[in-house]
């Protein structure tokens, strides 16, 4: 195990491991890894850790992670090695209590016979491109005791929600490895297919596509990719999560090169294909029959990938590929793009919002296309669709307010963002059934619209939505500005009237306070320190450092159960709750602030601190940051946001790397007042606080101001006839050259 294993097991940082390893002689040696990331022997770790009073109990579902990834075989092969166990596990648990009776060696010789007869009925006998295969007895002996321990949490929480823990913790741990399609976009491309039997993912990667296909009885599943590791771990999950009809292949190369299912005629096929490949196979595969809409550039590997998923359909079925925005424009394959509109195959082009997936920094867009069935006239419209106009239908008005009044800043109209993906999933299902019943759909303003297949053939083809959805004006039109313009002014009235009076000069002496640490202060019972995590649990929101820095709401949790432990993020919410629930498996709780806590940044380089009010109290405490309690009966709540704000302060109890800051909460200081005293000073924080607050938001509604005037102006919805303000007149003129 490394060293942030180490921490998650004592529920440390990993500063606090690499303390322990210099302070203490007979601290465990590594065993492994390298100078720069060691990796040491759990059971050694253990034992330090129970002699120091460190640790009362290693949690099941940490020691199974630990016995996976530090795999001598590798946590991929781990992986694989415990999926077939618990599919054993969940299948023929009788087999299982049987064969576990006996010791390890013996196992490992009776588990591949065993195996075989669990994996054969599911994926049928073994044969070159299956996508599961039995291991052999001298591969399975150094997994025994990972597979012992895998079988007693999936006894405590079920084997489906064990393996999704297991796999969740190895992606979240390498996700440079694996190319992922987050859960929001995975199911809006499952709801664009519909209901289908049978269902193909070409380039499978660890399944979440497949995934998020609804339930049908004898539905059929068929997944392919060029990593025979990758397809086994989605075989495996689908079948642990209850798929019947589950067949995955393996090819030596690629998809494209070595399609596993060329007669297959498919109700649908899901794709998130690899993007700017270009090795896909052009020069050996110029005269393939799948092109049949012409033969891609070199550069448009994308564009094959689409016409391979049309070759996998039937009549009539749908193909539901995630797409870089560049395949919507590039000049290479405007000749494709032009035959798949004029025949029919391309249906709608839909511009997710930056964010959806990677690369994050890219508005992803999902093709719908539909094979064209024999003597079926071609569609005369293609629907366009800009989902970014969607993505702040998560109770905020137009000018970005929650239903409570409070402002939320641009971050939250981001893809990454999961309130924004129930209002795009609704409105972009919505415009496309419409679209689909009656073969048009009246422009939506700034968000859907379908355009004649004439109108688009032209030199360039052209089918990038932003080009023909221009974004509403951002103020929402001219009697939307007049509120905001009203709301700025009353802001600027209330800020003008929250501006500190005129300095004072301090009253001598008050320098040589006595002065106490927060650390001093939390080891006499006057706070309590408690230090925030990843996560929170179902429907809570998490308080983020960039909160605390902007002054913005909590955010709510991504995906549908955000967890301490983002490894359970794909786990069904009964079973997630499962897993936190065990007696042995316990996840760590998150911490929720209440009102009255102060909430300091430990990173960032800024001085901040947050008064939780009654609006965040609730919130799950997030990453990066540390929470202060205090006793009311011994400290002013103010008092303590405040001195800890102070810049002095800040850059006394802060260490530097090489390139970045972090504060250590213990040291900050403040003087020993007593409670009258402290209070008078926590009004005076108290208002400063409300007077930042009024310029926040005096700030984000100018901003609104300005950007709605600037595209109103632009767009005609603002008339250009009205009075100007006398001193920007005045400006204009001084402005002017003189004849």
């Amino acid at each position: 195990m490394t060293a942030a294993g180490i921490a998650r097991l004592a529920g440390v940082g990993r500063a606090a491991v690499s303390n322990w390893r210099r302070r203490h002689a007979d601290f465990p040696k590594p065993v492994g890894g390298t100078d720069t990331s060691p990796s040491f022997a759990l059971a050694e770790v253990e034992r330090w850790l129970r002699g120091q009073g460190k640790l009362s109990e290693v949690p099941l579902r940490e020691r199974v992670w630990q016995q996976l990834a530090g795999h001598p075989a590798g946590p991929v092969t781990a992986l694989l090695h415990t999926g077939c166990a618990l599919l054993l596990v969940h299948d023929r648990h009788p087999d299982w209590l049987r064969l576990s009776a006996v010791s390890d060696a013996h196992l490992a010789r009776l588990l591949p016979d065993a195996l075989d007869a669990v994996l054969t009925p599911r994926f049928g006998r073994y044969r070159r491109g299956r996508g599961v295969r039995v291991p052999a007895t001298p591969e399975l002996l150094p997994s025994v005791p990972l597979l012992r321990s895998a079988a007693e949490l999936a006894a405590e929480v079920g084997a489906h929600t064990a393996y999704e823990f297991l796999l969740g913790r190895h992606l979240d741990a390498n996700p440079r490895q694996y190319t992922l399609t987050p859960q929001g976009p995975a199911d809006l491309m499952a709801a664009l297919a519909g209901p289908a039997l049978s269902v193909l993912d070409p380039a499978c990667g660890t399944g979440a596509l497949l995934r998020a296909v609804a339930h049908r009885p004898g539905r059929r599943l068929h997944a392919q990719d060029s990593s025979p590791d990758l397809a086994a771990l989605t075989a495996l999950r689908l079948a642990l999560g209850g798929e019947p009809g589950v067949e995955v292949r393996t090819a030596a190369a690629d998809t494209l090169r070595a399609d596993a299912y060329p007669d297959l005629a498919a109700d649908a096929v899901l794709c998130h294909p690899p993007f700017n490949d270009r090795n896909w196979g052009h020069d050996e595969l110029a005269y393939d029959s799948r092109w049949e809409y012409g033969l891609p550039a070199r550069t448009e590997s994308e564009l094959a990938w689409v016409q391979h998923a049309l070759a996998r359909l039937r009549d009539g079925g749908t193909a539901v590929l995630l797409m870089p925005p560049a395949a919507a424009s590039r000049r290479s394959g405007r000749r494709i793009r032009a035959d798949l509109l004029r025949r029919g195959a391309l249906r709608a082009v839909i511009a997710l919002p930056p964010g959806a997936a990677p690369p994050y920094n890219l508005p992803l867009h999902v093709w719908v296309l539909r094979r064209p069935g024999p003597g079926a006239p071609p569609a005369s419209e293609a629907l366009l669709v800009e989902a970014a106009e969607a993505a702040t239908g998560d109770g905020r008005h137009t000018d970005g307010r929650y239903a409570d009044g409070r402002y939320a800043d641009s971050r939250h109209t981001d893809g990454r963002d999961p309130r924004s993906w129930p209002p795009v999933r609704d409105a972009v299902l919505d415009a496309y059934h419409r679209f689909e019943r009656h073969g048009t759909l009246a422009e939506i303003p700034g968000f859907a619209l379908s355009v004649p297949v004439l109108d688009l053939l032209d030199d360039e083809v052209d089918l990038a939505p932003a080009r023909r959805l221009p974004p509403r004006a951002a103020g929402g039109g001219a009697e939307e500005l007049r509120e905001v313009r009203d709301r700025l002014g009353a802001t600027l009235r209330l800020t003008a009237g929250l501006t500190p009076p005129p300095a004072e000069p301090g009253t001598p002496g008050t320098e040589r306070w006595p002065l106490t640490t927060v650390g001093e202060l939390a080891r006499a019972g006057a706070l309590v320190i408690r230090t925030g995590g990843t996560g929170a649990e179902a429907g809570v929101p998490v308080l983020t450092d960039h909160d605390v820095f902007t002054g913005t709401p909590p955010a709510a949790p991504a995906g549908p159960v955000a967890r301490q432990d983002a490894g359970l993020r794909d786990a069904a919410p009964q079973d997630a709750a499962a897993l936190q629930d065990a007696p042995s498996g316990r996840a760590e709780r998150p911490v929720l602030t209440e009102p009255g806590d102060v909430v300091v940044p430990v990173s960032g380089g800024g001085a901040a601190a947050r008064v939780v009010d009654e609006a965040t109290a609730g919130a799950a405490l997030g990453r990066g940051l540390t929470l202060l309690r205090p006793d009311p009966a011994a400290l002013d709540c103010w008092f303590l946001a405040g001195f800890l704000r102070g810049t002095a302060n800040n850059r006394q109890a802060s260490s530097y790397a090489s390139t970045s800051a972090r504060l250590d909460v213990r040291r900050l200081q403040l003087p020993r007042l007593p409670l009258a005293a402290q209070r008078g000073y926590g009004e005076r924080f108290r208002a400063l606080a409300a007077f930042e607050d009024a310029l926040r938001l005096a700030g984000r509604l100018g901003e609104q101001l300005v950007r709605g005037m600037y595209d109103g102006l632009a767009d005609g919805t603002v008339s250009p006839n009205g009075p100007v303000p006398p001193q920007a007149q005045a400006q204009a003129q001084a402005q002017e050259p003189q004849e």
